[in-house]
Formats: structure tokens, sequence, C-alpha cells
């Protein structure tokens, strides 16, 4: 395949996938639970049909393995989503996911007892001052989000701090999922060592086995169900059926979410590691300038600077401008 196709719709699925996640979050900020299940059943129905042929193609990897793998998978997805319920913005949701080589090398010195380069330490430390000066930035950006059907009045300054209890908790809810999806690449690392790599396999397992655990959430879900089926109603593209705006919004969204995991999927198979870090690193950066601009979420020259720390201790983690030279010199020399 022609690696245009897939670096095409990595932007196209992941970029979009993040447009109508925002979509979701400014109508509807609670919406976290229901977006997850979604994702997760899309994904697993594709993937019972596809790689588990109906069941009747046994795993490679043992369910009992995977239960640990899910649980954690599970819960980081969940919190990340749920974040978005406590008045945190978009790009600084965006900034945090992409700090996730900060939690990695972190846990990999602790857990492994890893020992990295200066370059590998000095990128993270770019990276956790990129996440700190962003988040300090954001502080000054809350507003308040009284609770549904609250008809309380409360103080001014009684409000202010539970405005801060609020988003803090938002932020405590995206620095453990940084960690625990972190945790889980370790495990992943472990359990593909000793059994080989199956990513297909372990993306349908990672989503069908916690289906069950979404009944705990089944009163929120339903909730929202209800609350979707009142949004306002818009016409289907091209079809031109109308259907409830936030039914809308979250069928792109899952469709979207879908194109985006194929891709990269496809991508990682297609294309050197050099490749595949540029892209989806840029893919990342596309979505922040996305939601900046046609959204107009507030960000300030901080969060400029925490965001340019973040992806430039990305680029340097993972050697792109070392690897970028040689391929450089190299294309030369055969020039030569």
């Amino acid at each position: 395949m022609n690696p245009i196709i897939p670096i095409g719709l990595v932007f196209v699925g992941c970029c979009s996938n993040v447009v109508f996640l925002e979509l979701l979050v400014k109508e509807c900020p609670s919406s976290g639970n229901i977006i997850t299940f979604a994702q997760f059943l899309l994904i697993a129905l594709e993937g019972f049909i596809s790689t588990s042929r109906f069941g009747t193609k046994a795993p490679a990897i043992p369910i009992s393995t995977y239960v640990v793998m899910v649980t954690l998978f599970f819960v980081t997805s969940v919190a990340n989503n749920y974040a978005l319920n406590f008045n945190i913005a978009m790009p600084l949701h965006m900034i945090f996911r992409a700090g996730s080589l900060m939690a990695n090398l972190i846990l990999g010195v602790i857990i492994l007892k890893r020992r990295y380069k200066f370059s590998k330490y000095l990128s993270v430390l770019m990276i956790s001052v990129g996440i700190a000066t962003a988040t300090i930035a954001s502080a000054g950006d809350m507003k308040s989000k009284p609770a549904i059907n609250s008809t309380n009045e409360v103080d001014l300054d009684h409000e202010a701090i539970y405005d801060q209890i609020y988003w803090l908790t938002g932020i405590a809810l995206l620095t453990f999922a940084l960690f625990l999806s972190a945790r889980m690449g370790i495990y992943q690392e472990t359990v593909y060592s000793k059994y080989g790599k199956h990513p297909a396999e372990a993306l349908f397992y990672n989503h069908a086995l916690p289906l069950p655990a979404f009944l705990l959430m089944y009163r929120d879900i339903y909730r929202h169900i209800l609350l979707f089926n009142e949004s306002e109603t818009m016409l289907i593209p091209v079809l031109l059926i109308p259907i409830p705006r936030l039914w809308l919004y979250l069928i792109g969204n899952v469709a979207t979410q879908y194109v985006c995991i194929r891709a990269v999927f496809i991508l990682t198979s297609e294309c050197p590691s050099l490749i595949v870090t540029l892209v989806v690193t840029l893919r990342k950066f596309v979505s922040l300038l996305f939601s900046i601009i046609y959204f107009k979420n507030p960000f300030t020259l901080y969060h400029w600077i925490g965001t340019l720390l973040v992806f430039g201790g990305t680029l340097i983690f993972t050697d792109v401008v070392p690897m970028l030279g040689k391929a450089l010199s190299s294309r030369k020399k055969k020039a030569e």
C-alpha cells in the first residue's frame, strides 16, 4: 500500500475524531461514559467479526493474561474521557495525553530498573515542565460549571473554591490515566515478549472484555441516551435523514475513532518507526491547532511555551532529529 494513504487516514481520522469529541463535550460536558461505551462497542463488534471470526478463533495470548491488560486499558480510557466532565479544556487534555513518554520513562526506571541516556532525561524534563506550564496557565481560564438542576446559590468565595476543587479533580484523573497507561505499556511489553505481538487480537480483547463493566455506569449512560434524544435535530449530510445532533456527533466520533486506530495500525506495518513517530506527533499538533483556532479555546503565551516543550521533548525522546540527519546524509551519499 502507498504510505500516503495511511498517513492521510491518520490525519483525517484522528483529527476528525478530536473535532467530534470537542463538539460533544462543548454541548454535553458530562458525556464521557457514553462516548467511551460507544467506542468500545464498535471496535469490539468489528473485532468479533474480523479478528475472532465470530468467536471461532482461539486467542494466541491466554484470556487470563488479557484480564490485567484489559483492566488497565478500561480504567485508563474511562478516566481520560471522564476527566472532560471536570471543566478540562480540550487543548490541555491533548497536551496531557501527549506527555505519555514522560510517564513511560519514569515507570521504566522505577519498575524495570532501566537506565537511559542523558537526552531521554532532558526530554522528560521538558515534557514535565511543559505540562506543568500549560496546567498552571489553564488554571486561570476556569469557568464555573454548576451541577445540573442545581438551585443552590453559594457565596462567591465558596463557588471559587468549588471550581478549583472541581477542576483539580479533572487534573488528578488525567495524571492518574497518564501513569496507568504507561503501566499498561510496560505490562504489554512483558506479555508480548512472552507470547509474541498480536496487535489486532489485543485491540479486540481490550475492547470486548470490559463491556460488562459498563453495567456499573448504566444509569449515567441511560440518562445521556435520553439527553441525546432530546438534542436539536440535524440532517445527515448527503442522506438528508433527520437525527438528533448529539447522536450525529457520537456516530462521527466513533466512526473516526475506528478509522484512526486502523490507520495507525496500517502505518506501523507499512512505514518505518521514524515516519510513524513524525506522523503521530504532527497529527497531535494539528489537532491542537484546530481546537485553538476553530473552537476559539483560550491559549496564552504560556500555553504555547508548554506545548512547544511537550512536543519538542517528544521529538528529542524519539531521536527524530538524529534519525532525520542520518536519512538525509544517506540520500546525499547515494546521489553522489
